[in-house]
């Protein structure tokens, strides 16, 4: 009787502990005039869900635009839950998509830019009754994130990783926003995070350049915001000068903000507000 009081004991414990390991997220703070849909199914693979989470306008008067907000997280981690700051998206008019895709230890790449990709159909196809503007759609993310961000916008109407969902009309979005995101994977493929999400094809330099932004790059390449700090210890900020020098060679409209000292995404809050006013000056003179 002791033994299983002590074993009671010992259980409760543990199941305490466990449960104060979760995360926990404070929920987006959205205008009173738009509306959430939370888990909203996108796409299903394999017994897998793809869930966006989806904040809109539903009485704006015309179509709203939307960003398209992807975490990042080495492709290994990271969860939809954990973004949350889309303030000046909806003060700006925008509705706003939170995307989640197969991380590695679902399915290694191309895995995670099929699901982005289906994302963007998913919104194209639903655009009327969500009241969101398909040709006003902008692509976000950090980190790897910024890599399926580039990804998923630089692919355009290239539906080779479209093998899940279908659309027949054109792809392209509006703008890509790409935070000190990898755009090149040929000289990280030895990088543990990007050896993992390569899998067996990380020494196959034709794949490695499929699933690679700046391998995508044309004249018709949305314009695309880039940001990075030049001391980021995880992506190399040549990452971006690279593609930043790309996109200008193509005649793409781009804008490179290096945050001098900045590491992998952590800046300062005058540094982040310098993001937020530059990213806006360039979507604003974009007519978005």
């Amino acid at each position: 009787m002791k033994q299983r009081f002590l074993f009671s004991i010992f259980s409760l414990v543990c199941a305490s502990y466990l449960f104060s390991q979760e995360k926990t997220f404070k929920p987006v703070s959205f205008p009173k005039d738009y509306q959430s849909q939370i888990d909203v199914i996108y796409t299903q693979v394999n017994g897998w869900d793809g869930r966006m989470d989806l904040y809109t306008n539903p009485t704006a008067k015309t179509p709203t635009p939307v960003v398209i907000n992807i975490h990042g997280g080495g492709w290994n981690h990271g969860e939809k839950e954990s973004q949350t700051g889309f303030g000046s998206w909806f003060k700006n008019g925008y509705a706003v998509a939170n995307v989640e895709y197969r991380l590695v230890d679902v399915a290694p790449a191309p895995a995670a830019i099929e699901d982005v990709r289906c994302a963007l159909i998913y919104l194209l196809k639903n655009a009327k009754s969500l009241n969101i503007d398909p040709d006003n759609i902008v692509i976000m993310g950090g980190s790897s994130g910024g890599h399926l961000a580039l990804m998923a916008g630089l692919l355009g109407n290239d539906k080779r990783f479209d093998t899940n969902c279908h659309y027949d009309g054109t792809i392209k979005a509006a703008a890509i926003i790409d935070k000190y995101g990898v755009t090149d994977l040929l000289p990280l493929a030895k990088w543990k995070s990007a050896k993992n999400w390569l899998g067996t094809h990380y020494n196959n330099q034709k794949f490695v350049e499929s699933v690679s932004p700046l391998y995508h790059i044309n004249k018709q390449s949305p314009p695309t915001f880039i940001v990075h700090g030049d001391a980021d210890p995880i992506v190399p900020y040549l990452q971006s000068v690279v593609l930043h020098e790309k996109l200008k060679t193509h005649g793409v409209k781009t804008e490179f903000l290096t945050i001098p000292g900045g590491v992998h995404g952590k800046f300062s809050e005058e540094q982040n507000a310098l993001l937020s006013k530059r990213m806006w000056d360039f979507l604003n003179n974009l007519g978005l």
